[in-house]
């Protein structure tokens, strides 16, 4: 009897055993499915970013005005033409001073037929005083009439040269009439395109009182060379040296990135009232965009300080809090966390100093449910 009571207990236990292995089994955590990367070699930098939108500006943009005031005569140009340098863009009602220049000029025209009257009666009159000279020596005429002819050759050779300097006095006179002439013209300093026209035919033009900005007449800007100038936190500033390579990115021509290089670090830090202290900082383009710039553009740098090739690396976007990473063990197929200790980063690599070996799997997907050390994983994806 009791052999029979035993081999029933053991019977039920054995059910039992095996009812709570099904139900352990059917209810067992379900493998999470994770996108992996293989630890691999290649290149990674250290980039620094514009903390807001950086813009796109011309190397020359010139606010040009008239330093004279007056009416607008003539306007030459038009909003997007381009102009060649010294070529009219704007010119103010200037007869009269086109009249003085007139002037000034036959007034040289008359100093000059003065001076060559003046001066040839002045040469004739020293051959006279010559020839009297000779005859006074030889006591042929008197010492009176020597001294009179004499006197006149002197006079007359004081006239001359007094004659020459009322040329260059009118030549004066001509210079201040031309630069009053010019004040009334505006002419482009350099090739470039027409950003703005300011003012109508017909209506006056002014300069800026002091501390009074005005439109300027003409906004000329050279659409040979353009650079990206955009802020980037203070604290990345000392990194940053003219010359450092960088990329440039303009929202205007989404996915691609074009070569450029630092050419100016600002000397000063932007204080902007409820926003992080900021260093402008100036790219240029080493390759132009294939397609037209166009000033103000809205773009992006990323500055490159230092770079490795050659060195372990992996997505930035696997590393958790505390330098930890999820590896991938294809023999357990579970999740093991590792602290690994990393070198230069940016936002798509960072480099691996310690803890991680080339061929090696770690999770790229940890915003997903039940990702998590010791975890159970199946394999969805592999990088």
């Amino acid at each position: 009897m009791h052999g029979i009571k035993l081999s029933r207990i053991i019977s039920v236990g054995v059910v039992i055993a095996m009812i709570a292995a099904l139900i352990a089994y059917r209810y067992r955590p379900r493998p999470v499915p994770v996108v992996l990367h293989t630890v691999e070699r290649g290149r990674v930098a250290r980039t620094i970013a514009n903390t807001k939108a950086g813009s796109i500006k011309a190397c020359r943009r010139s606010k040009l005005a008239l330093s004279a005031g007056g009416q607008i005569g003539r306007i030459y140009v038009h909003k997007g033409e381009h102009v060649k340098k010294g070529q009219l863009l704007l010119e103010l009602w200037n007869a009269d001073a086109r009249a003085n220049v007139r002037v000034a000029e036959e007034e040289i025209n008359a100093a000059r037929l003065h001076v060559h009257e003046i001066c040839a009666r002045a040469d004739l009159s020293a051959r006279d005083a010559g020839r009297a000279a000779g005859l006074y020596r030889d006591h042929l005429i008197a010492q009176e009439q020597f001294d009179k002819v004499s006197s006149e050759a002197r006079a007359l050779r004081a006239q001359c040269e007094a004659s020459q300097a009322d040329v260059e006095h009118s030549q004066a006179r001509l210079k201040l009439a031309q630069a009053q002439l010019a004040q009334t013209i505006l002419t482009a300093p350099y090739a470039g395109r027409i950003g703005d026209v300011t003012g109508e035919l017909g209506e006056f033009s002014t300069p800026s009182p002091p501390g009074i900005p005005t439109p300027p007449a003409v906004d000329l800007i050279d659409d040979s060379c353009y650079y990206v100038s955009a802020p980037i936190d203070e604290i990345e500033a000392g990194s940053v040296r003219v010359g450092m390579p960088a990329e440039v990115s303009v929202d205007a021509f989404p996915g691609q990135r074009f070569p450029g290089r630092v050419r100016r670090v600002s000397d000063y830090v932007l204080e902007v009232e409820k926003q992080a202290r900021t260093v402008e900082v100036e790219v240029d383009f080493k390759v132009p965009p294939d397609k037209p710039l166009v000033v103000g553009y809205s773009a992006d740098i990323e500055i490159t300080p230092e770079a490795r090739d050659n060195t372990v690396r992996i997505p930035t976007q696997s590393i958790l809090q505390n330098n930890q990473v999820l590896v991938y063990q294809p023999d357990s197929k579970t999740l093991e966390a590792r602290t690994i200790k990393t070198g230069i980063s940016n936002w798509e690599y960072t480099e691996v100093l310690e803890g991680l070996d080339p061929g090696e799997q770690v999770v790229t997907s940890l915003d997903r449910a039940g990702v998590k050390p010791g975890a159970r994983a199946t394999v969805e994806k592999k990088q």
